[in-house]
């Protein structure tokens, strides 16, 4: 439910998106200066008109005729010159518009922090840059324009029709009244709606998208039957928010429609006994009722214009919600590039929460890896294995504490510094939908083929070269034209081709098969021999890979040393491992 208070957001965010106007400022001050001059030239139709019906055609003079209708076709011709000029540069302004905002956005999803996009559903941050955007380009484009022109439009016509009789003008006037209160209940209503419908959309969207991504799952348990039910019950909530947003938009343009007619009609019947009484000629009449008829086009508009306002005021409130979110990690002020890297890895006191929580799933971790050492962490599944290697490249940042890369906090390093000196591989690799040779050279654009093939033989990734056209082949959206093998590969291939001083490794390897994986680790013990290396662990067999294993529990480093010495002495480490190999053996 939206509040009074939201109205006045919509309003104040609505403005703040004025600043993508200014570089079209002079093209917009032309577009309104077209239309009103075009204006201008159809509100003087109706002033010759009653030049001719009072003039030429009451005095019998066709000279007289036929230079005032070459003047009226004259105004016919220039006003719509002018139209013609206003909608053909209107699009380039408004599509220019629409994609400096849209870039904006993207922009700031790039700087905001992976938590940001764990809260955030994926249909909802595309309905603000599609759907969102395009209600903002209709309502910058042709909404506030129609807004500034019917306005003036109003105001002029009501101006001449009180001078050309004050007591009809003053009629025609009075007519605004109504339309003020049906204006005032409709944007009340309207803008609930609106959000209401554009929140709808963007759940839709989600759940398209889950389920594109989810295919497999969906057919495998055989549940598209549910999916297509659930997806159904979104689809007619939409509609039917949709369709109620249509009547409030239909009665109201009714009620819009409604009071000039019948102010015509009342100007029609006044205006007739005037014409008897000689207190209006037959040509103010004319004109009058040609003047007023101009109206009605703008008050029709109204209830089209109030509505893209109300949308556009709700979608910059959404678009907002996101460009207001702070980039939370961030450069510091004296941030300097990480240079001459030996690769010590620090982690001193760290504490760790998720933003929003204040249970702390990391607590006090202590733990230095020398450079050129390999580090496997290891521990049960939730004990915040993955949550400490992920804050090495800064996907979060430490609550307290602080992690240093050569003695030097890793706060104080420009982040793109760091992640070029960083090399990470998770659990479940991100493919794009793009060549291999694009997705391997994301973090490294200069690489070479042959570093490439290098790096795909490091990771036993040579199938790339049996791929209809290898390198240059496209691998789909997610990468799911290949198996879990084959991505993790991919994506251990792209670690290492960066050249990173510290490699972290979040269980590459578990979608490989032993076979492979045993050749993996083996072209791995090459690499990481004179690179610092953390491992996150769940196969027994990838720990021979490390020199050192930390084992977690709860949130702490319970116990670190060699393989050898905490399978001895530390019962924890054996059960942990012990389990690592059932679940191991079941997969």
């Amino acid at each position: 439910m939206r509040t009074k208070g939201d109205h006045q957001s919509g309003v104040r965010n609505l403005w703040r998106l004025r600043r993508y106007l200014r570089p079209y400022r002079l093209q917009f001050a032309f577009l309104i200066l077209a239309a009103l001059a075009g204006t201008a030239v159809g509100i003087a139709v109706p002033l010759v008109i009653r030049r001719v019906v009072d003039g030429p055609i009451a005095h019998h003079d066709p000279g007289g005729l036929f230079a005032l209708g070459a003047l009226a076709l004259l105004f016919g011709v220039a006003e719509a010159t002018l139209t013609f000029i206003r909608r053909w540069s209107q699009s380039s302004q408004a599509l220019g518009m629409e994609a400096t905002i849209r870039q904006d956005i993207y922009a700031h999803l790039q700087r905001l922090p992976v938590a940001f996009h764990d809260r955030w559903q994926s249909g909802q941050l595309l309905a603000r840059v599609t759907a969102d955007l395009s209600v903002i380009r209709r309502f910058l484009s042709f909404g506030l324009l129609f807004l500034i022109v019917n306005l003036a439009t109003y105001a002029v016509v009501v101006g001449l029709l009180i001078r050309l009789h004050w007591p009809l003008g003053l009629l025609v006037a009075a007519s605004s009244v109504p339309l003020v209160v049906v204006s005032r209940r409709f944007t009340h209503t309207y803008l609930r709606t609106s959000r209401r419908m554009q929140d709808e959309q963007g759940d839709l969207a989600t759940q398209v998208e889950e389920t594109a991504r989810g295919l497999r799952t969906v057919k495998s348990f055989g549940r598209q039957a549910f999916m297509s039910g659930q997806f159904g019950s979104g689809a007619d909530r939409l509609r039917d928010t949709a369709v109620d947003k249509g009547r409030q938009l239909a009665g109201t343009s009714a009620q819009f429609d409604l009071v000039p007619n019948l102010t015509l009609a009342a100007v029609l019947v006044a205006g007739a006994v005037e014409v008897a009484a000689g207190r209006l000629t037959i040509g103010e009449l004319v004109a009058f009722v040609t003047l007023q008829l101009m109206l009605i086009w703008p008050i029709e508009s109204l209830g089209w214009i109030i509505g893209n306002a109300q949308e556009a005021m709700t979608a910059s409130d959404r678009i907002y919600e996101v460009l207001d979110a702070p980039p939370s990690i961030v450069d510091r002020p004296n941030a300097a590039k990480a240079a001459n890297v030996k690769g010590e890895v620090c982690f001193d006191d760290v504490w760790f929460s998720y933003p929003g929580s204040d249970r702390p799933v990391l607590r006090g971790i202590s733990l230095t890896v020398r450079p050129g050492e390999t580090l496997a962490v290891v521990g049960t599944t939730g004990c915040g294995k993955t949550t400490l290697v992920s804050l090495v490249p800064r996907l979060y940042d430490v609550t307290s504490g602080r992690i240093t890369l050569d003695g030097r906090d890793i706060r104080d390093l420009r982040m793109c510094s760091l992640r070029e000196v960083v090399g990470v591989a998770f659990e479940e690799p991100t493919l794009f939908s793009m060549s291999v040779r694009e997705n391997l050279a994301l973090g490294r654009t200069d690489a070479t083929d042959d570093e490439i093939h290098e790096a795909l033989a490091l990771a036993q990734a040579d199938f790339v070269d049996d791929l209809p056209w290898g390198l240059d082949t496209r691998v789909g959206e997610q990468g799911l034209s290949l198996s879990g093998g084959q991505r993790q590969r991919l994506a251990l291939a792209r670690a290492i081709l960066s050249r990173p001083r510290v490699l972290v490794l979040d269980d590459p390897l578990s979608a490989l098969d032993v076979h492979t994986e045993a050749l993996v680790e083996k072209a791995l013990a090459g690499v990481l021999s004179d690179t610092t290396a953390l491992l996150v662990v769940h196969r027994p067999s990838t720990i021979a890979l490390a020199d050192r294993v930390a084992l977690l529990a709860g949130g702490v480093i319970v116990a670190t040393g060699t393989h050898s010495e905490l399978l001895a002495t530390v019962p924890a480490y054996r059960a942990v491992l012990s389990e690592a190999a059932t679940t191991a053996e079941a997969a």
